[in-house]
């Protein structure tokens, strides 16, 4: 399998994340050799996480890049925001959040956080296939 890959810049901010998951739900079904069931939702669901956290605290602009290598699948999310993720005590009871890095960092292989010298960062994830 050669190396595929798609950018998609969501334009606003409820139906980008949407538009997010339904993108990466056509480029996961158009990979050969078919990407297993749980590997997909495994994506999606990193995916998800990565443009609602570039939306909420990146700036409200985000830009979703997918590559699919032989064995994995990487999710790369560009916002202008400065602040890299960072691990926090979730909150249970007022609903400020707090899961979401540490569940992309339990279902990656590998994420990293590059900051760029313009400004903004790119929030990557490195996922099984």
């Amino acid at each position: 399998m050669n190396t595929m890959s798609i950018t998609v810049t969501p334009v606003c901010a409820t139906a980008s994340v949407a538009g997010a998951r339904e993108t990466t739900r056509h480029f996961l079904h158009d990979l050969l050799p078919v990407i297993a069931a749980e590997a997909a939702d495994t994506v999606i669901l990193v995916v998800s996480e990565l443009v609602t956290n570039a939306l909420r605290h990146g700036g409200g602009t985000s830009t979703l890049d997918l590559t699919a290598h032989p064995g994995a699948v990487e999710v790369a999310v560009h916002d202008d925001g400065p602040r890299a993720p960072r691990l926090r005590s979730p909150d249970l009871n007022g609903g400020a959040g707090g899961f979401g890095w540490p569940m992309v960092n339990h279902l990656a292989r590998a994420t990293a956080v590059t900051r760029h010298p313009t400004g903004g960062k790119t929030v990557s994830a490195l996922l099984d296939r």
